[in-house]
């Protein structure tokens, strides 16, 4: 475990049992995420060139903005 993470979890473990818990369910649902996003573009690695090729074309048309502006 990283010095990171377990830092963290240092800071974690002095919060309440609902914010614990609260917190250890985000982190669940993340994981959960990045491996059925994992799972799905190993099925279909063309699915991800997809989704590349879309983002890069809206971006040219200017259609994005940066994170930054929308956080």
């Amino acid at each position: 475990m990283t010095r990171l993470l377990e830092d963290a979890l240092r800071k974690v473990g002095k919060l309440s049992e609902d914010e614990q818990n609260a917190i250890a369910s985000q982190i669940l649902e993340t994981l959960a995420d990045e491996e059925a996003w994992a799972k799905l573009l190993r099925k279909n690695p063309a699915k991800l060139r997809r989704l590349a090729e879309k983002a890069l074309d809206e971006h040219r048309r200017g259609q994005t903005r940066p994170l930054d502006e929308i956080l």
